[in-house]
């Protein structure tokens, strides 16, 4: 399982660290620029401005790319929800195929197995319900294989399809839910580039007679929103857009009915 260096970080903290960096590589330019003009009063901007201007327009385009990209991610774990929850229901009804004892082990056992998704919500339960979940991958199939010898039927055939079909949607999911995420490369060159554009802000300011802290503070509180969404968007069950877990929920009602 794969983690992010910023996962330790609680994402309110996350928030204020990104402003506070920003706005302290924003005043380190000013106040370079400032020291610069007590040395050289008649040097211009240089093309200062046009440079910033480049740099919000590139970093404008990382951040899109990078929003694009955690917003596919997400779509993907959204749908792999769904698809999980469809396949362990269709195991579930097709368990009435096969005899007895098999089919109330393998119905309780898929019962079992919903639960330990919802768990799995939790981080500190996620290795364990991820463990259990192999096993009981093992004990359907195990009797998958007995029945099969047992009454090789058409009908068997679809129950057998179904279990395959709940393994390979728990590595889908695990695969998409966990180990895929934003690359971190992505996430701290994105965060560079923010504090490189912020410093050049910042140089800019230095050249004008006054500073508009109002429009700076905005500048800085918009990147770091955007930059927090990305954030966000790649810690799935954190955050305000977390992945929804209702087919799930909806299904562990259903089974529980059926008990």
């Amino acid at each position: 399982m794969t983690g992010q260096p910023l996962d330790a970080i609680p994402m309110g903290l996350l928030y204020i660290l990104t402003v506070l960096a920003m706005l302290a590589t924003m005043e380190v330019g000013y106040r370079l620029t400032r020291a610069r003009q007590r040395k050289a009063p008649d040097k211009a901007d240089a093309g200062v401005g046009a440079m910033s201007g480049a740099s919000l327009a590139l970093l404008a385009f990382l951040l899109a790319f990078v929003v694009s990209l955690g917003s596919g991610i997400a779509a993907e774990r959204r749908h792999a929800v769904m698809a999980e929850a469809n396949a362990i229901g269709t195991t579930y009804l097709r368990a009435g195929y096969i005899d007895e004892p098999y089919k109330t082990e393998a119905r309780d056992l898929l019962r079992e197995y919903t639960d330990l998704r919802l768990a799995a919500l939790d981080p500190a339960k996620l290795a364990a319900a991820i463990t259990r979940s192999e096993e009981i991958h093992n004990e359907l199939w195990a009797s998958a294989e007995v029945i099969a010898v047992e009454n090789p039927l058409p009908t068997i055939s679809l129950y057998i399809s179904s279990v395959n079909e709940v393994i390979d949607r728990h590595a889908e999911r695990v695969a998409i839910g966990v180990d895929i995420r934003i690359p971190p490369t992505v996430l701290l060159g994105v965060y560079v580039v923010a504090l490189f554009t912020t410093l050049l802000v910042g140089v800019q300011s230095g050249y004008g007679e006054k500073r508009n802290y109002v429009a700076l503070l905005v500048l800085v509180l918009i990147l770091s929103v955007v930059f927090l969404l990305i954030v966000d968007l790649d810690r799935s069950q954190e955050g305000l857009l977390k992945v929804s877990q209702l087919p799930m929920f909806d299904l562990q009602r259903q089974l529980n009915i059926g008990q």
